[in-house]
């Protein structure tokens, strides 16, 4: 069956103008400059978040684009990432950094301990934490967010590292709460 050339071009414009669309929605994380408080540069990173996820579905897809933008959020951080959980306890999933440990299990090291408690682990020095994973020892510092959904199951943790020592405070502690739960809203 053939399509007429006002059929073609109908379509032809239908599909450029999805791509203006989606290349505008993408082309606006290539010129983010964040300005302002804390604060502020997490409402930014958090309304990106929201647009990249409210159309997609997919929960891996969006763990993978919550990654890379923090990844290029955060300054002085070395991995961003999540750890989901399974029958066996957190398995490696998106993220942005090098290689990483592949299983945690709950209630070891700082992802575990996140995720047994179901609270947000903001640690200073990792070397001073009993039981401390060490999946790059290049990390000083971290702060793990347990993901919950609206009902309070958990669905893993959100694991951000940096080199630095005291590199994470109360300030990323609220905002990073308020960027998983954007990323657990709709489950």
């Amino acid at each position: 069956m053939s399509s007429s050339p006002k059929m073609l071009k109908e379509e032809v414009s239908r599909y450029n103008e999805a791509y203006e669309f989606r290349k505008g929605k993408y082309n606006m994380f290539h010129t983010t400059v964040y300005e302002g408080t804390l604060e502020q540069q997490y409402d930014t990173v958090i309304r990106q978040l929201q647009s990249l996820i409210e159309d997609e579905p997919n929960f891996i897809a969006n763990l993978a684009n919550a990654s890379a933008l923090l990844g290029q959020f955060l300054p002085d951080i070395n991995w961003a990432g999540f750890y989901l959980l399974d029958e066996k306890g957190l398995v490696l999933g998106p993220f942005q950094g090098l290689p990483a440990c592949v299983r945690i299990p709950v209630g070891r090291g700082v992802c575990g301990t996140a995720a047994e408690r179901r609270e947000t682990m903001l640690v200073p020095d990792v070397h001073a934490f009993p039981g401390h994973i060490a999946c790059d020892a290049a990390s000083r510092s971290e702060i793990v967010v347990p993901l919950l959904t609206p009902r309070g199951e958990l669905l893993g943790v959100l694991d951000i590292d940096s080199p630095s020592t005291d590199r994470f405070n109360e300030i990323d502690r609220v905002q990073l709460e308020r960027f998983a739960g954007v990323l657990t809203a709709g489950l």
